[in-house]
């Protein structure tokens, strides 16, 4: 049967396309919006059935163009954490999401889709419940009110709708993403350039480059979606991270140290690459003050009862396991 993937030319869209060929799966309708033709080779080396654009799909679902549909793994979304046309944001990522969730609701088809960390906000506890929910812009709202329109109906729904706040997710395919790309991403380029790494200087309380965050390896976040995907009784709204924060400082010194690794070099410690000039300080842009997630450090409750129980990579390995891909590339 048929598979949906929106996004799929994006960053996680084409990570879970790989791992459902993997498993043998490529009867799957890829969606996406390739204006910005730079994603194309996310998906190039992929199996799939079929390409839709975005903008065409709800009108071609609601004609009737697609049978035996099993499941919409719906990754699409507008991720630009400083976008500044709501009207866009809403749009994009809030009436799309809620009219493919009426027509899986009404085809009695399983709904998977991807929410964001960013409806947590300024915040100090990661649990998925109303009173810790306080967006700082426009896309964490555009994510947290489609999580509570999933909410409201989740007591009288047909098939499973399963929504995944992703904390700081990074891994391969992620170049087209450009500055929004993760801070693992840019790390590697700025020492394969200059030998040298920018953090920003402190925020919020938090010493220079202390600034933590919960960061996930899109390894973890596939699999994650295909634990839901195996079991369609599965429904609500979970976080998808380590459970664990980890500093800025510590994703620099995986970095660093992985790509020396691959030289022959000894890792060094954080004050060594410091001392070494392999570590730079910048200012922290004021653009980003009262808009920026100093902390963030996922509740795991929910997505362990569910039955997730697969470990989840720490930074050092994970982010050591992108070097090395980026590397052999």
């Amino acid at each position: 049967m048929t598979l949906i993937v929106t996004g799929a030319a994006g960053f996680i869209g084409s990570n879970l396309v790989k791992a459902l060929n993997a498993r043998g799966e490529s009867d799957i309708i890829a969606v996406d919006n390739l204006k910005r033709a730079d994603k194309v080779p996310n998906i190039a080396d992929l199996e799939i059935g079929g390409y839709v654009d975005k903008l065409d799909l709800i009108a071609r679902l609601t004609a009737g163009h697609f049978d035996g549909v099993r499941a919409v793994l719906h990754q699409g979304a507008c991720s630009d954490t400083m976008e500044s046309d709501g009207r866009y944001m809403m749009e994009n990522n809030y009436q799309y999401s809620l009219d493919l969730l009426a027509w899986c609701q009404a085809k009695k088809i399983p709904f998977i889709y991807a929410s964001s960390a960013s409806v947590y906000g300024a915040g100090r506890v990661f649990k998925e419940a109303r009173e810790h929910e306080r967006p700082l812009n426009v896309y964490g709202y555009s994510k947290f009110l489609f999580d509570q329109a999933v909410r409201r109906m989740l007591g009288s729904k047909t098939a499973q709708v399963a929504g995944f706040r992703y904390f700081n997710v990074y891994g391969p395919r992620e170049a087209h993403k450009g500055r929004m790309a993760s801070v693992a991403f840019h790390f590697f380029n700025q020492y394969r350039a200059s030998g040298k790494v920018k953090l920003f200087e402190g925020s919020d309380g938090f010493a220079a480059g202390e600034q933590v965050r919960d960061f996930v390896s899109v390894d973890d976040v596939v699999a994650v979606n295909l634990h839901f995907l195996d079991r369609p009784d599965l429904s609500g709204v979970f976080n998808v991270g380590t459970g664990r924060g980890q500093t800025f400082n510590e994703v620099a010194r995986a970095t660093i140290n992985a790509v020396r690794r691959a030289r022959g070099d000894k890792p060094l410690t954080l004050e060594e690459l410091k001392a070494a000039g392999a570590i730079e300080y910048i200012a922290f842009p004021p653009q980003l003050v009262g808009k920026y997630q100093s902390y963030t450090q996922a509740d795991v409750g929910a997505l362990r009862a569910a039955g997730y129980r697969e470990p989840l990579l720490d930074v050092e390995e994970g982010v050591g396991r992108y070097v090395a891909a980026r590397l052999a590339v």
